[in-house]
């Protein structure tokens, strides 16, 4: 499935000052991970958001969110903004705003074992 290249290049815009952010193609989209965790995504048109548990109810309030049933069934923490959600960079920051408070507050990752 391809993704929509611009909202990638609004992202990468987003994140471009960032040291510890990298990007990385994953269910069929595009992933922005932060800290070595998934942060935003993008699949088709639509950005994936990790809101995290805490503003997971809220966020499925707003206007053009929904829960993402990527797998059929609902990935609590996270939820799906349409594009109209999302149109201008404000809305666009304040999502990814969201998502990037929340990753923050999980733990490092811990180092892949060597094979």
């Amino acid at each position: 499935m391809a993704y929509d290249q611009g909202l990638a290049h609004r992202l990468t815009e987003h994140f471009e000052s960032y040291t510890d952010v990298e990007t990385k193609k994953m269910f069929g989209g595009l992933c922005f991970m932060v800290c070595e965790h998934m942060c935003v995504g993008i699949v088709g048109d639509t950005l994936m958001a990790r809101v995290g548990p805490d503003n997971y109810l809220t966020c499925l309030n707003e206007p053009h969110a929904r829960e993402m049933d990527f797998t059929g069934k609902a990935m609590k923490g996270m939820v799906y903004v349409t594009p109209e959600g999302i149109d201008s960079d404000t809305e666009l920051a304040r999502w990814v705003g969201i998502c990037e408070s929340f990753v923050r507050s999980l733990p490092p990752k811990k180092p892949k074992k060597k094979k």
